[in-house]
């Protein structure tokens, strides 16, 4: 579990990064570490992309239902003109911003904010998403969670799309993702054809045992 560093000297301006696959616990992270920067009576101001609008258009919701009032943004630009008497910023859902937002973050960060940022560090291609490469990169702290894959129970760490659109972004959840291991993930839809034969052959034994039950 992530603590805050409390070192003799420590200048308060620092960038923070959560990242890992869909359904990892990012946003549940992210939130812990705001509501405990209130609990200490820091000025917090919290951020998402305007096409984040799965759960709601204000809030930074995580798939738990725990949530945080948050500004919605188009541009990462925007997020600069917040008031000096904030102390640390949220920034949710990092990769669905412009690449500005690592200029941003470091502008904070100078400015003595604490800035913690989640978001996806890959698409469902397996490749470095928007702007969190360069984020990682110029980082103090990187908090990598992962989330369980749902064929073997391993370790996710990859986000795999369970439709067929192509575009990179495609706003969703689990009706259109699902976390994978390495290995899970690289058999692509091999797994989605045998969980369907497994249905199907379910569904077949039913029938058979419900035709076989003596007529009462």
């Amino acid at each position: 579990m992530f603590l805050e560093p409390h070192f003799k000297g420590q200048r308060s301006g620092w960038i923070e990064v959560i990242c890992g696959s869909m359904f990892s616990g990012k946003t549940e992270e992210l939130i812990r570490r705001l509501k405990r920067a209130k609990i200490a009576n820091q000025e917090v101001c919290v951020f998402k992309p305007s096409r984040d609008d799965r759960y709601s258009l204000e809030k930074v919701v995580s798939h738990d239902d725990n949530y945080l009032l948050s500004t919605v943004v188009d541009d990462s630009q925007e997020i600069l003109s917040l008031e000096d008497s904030v102390q640390v910023v949220g920034i949710d859902e990092a990769q669905f911003f412009d690449l500005g937002l690592t200029e941003v973050c470091q502008k904070l960060a100078l400015r003595g904010v604490r800035v913690i940022v989640a978001g996806l560090d890959m698409d469902y291609l397996g490749k470095p998403f928007g702007p969190m490469p360069s984020l990682l990169a110029v980082a103090e702290y990187i908090t990598k969670v992962h989330a369980i894959c749902s064929h073997c129970g391993n370790l996710a760490t990859h986000s795999y799309r369970l439709s067929s659109d192509d575009n990179q972004v495609l706003v969703g959840e689990k009706n259109l993702y699902e976390p994978r291991c390495r290995v899970c993930y690289a058999m692509g839809n091999i797994l989605d054809l045998k969980a369907k034969r497994k249905s199907e052959k379910d569904s077949t034994e039913d029938r058979v045992n419900q035709d076989s039950l003596p007529l009462s």
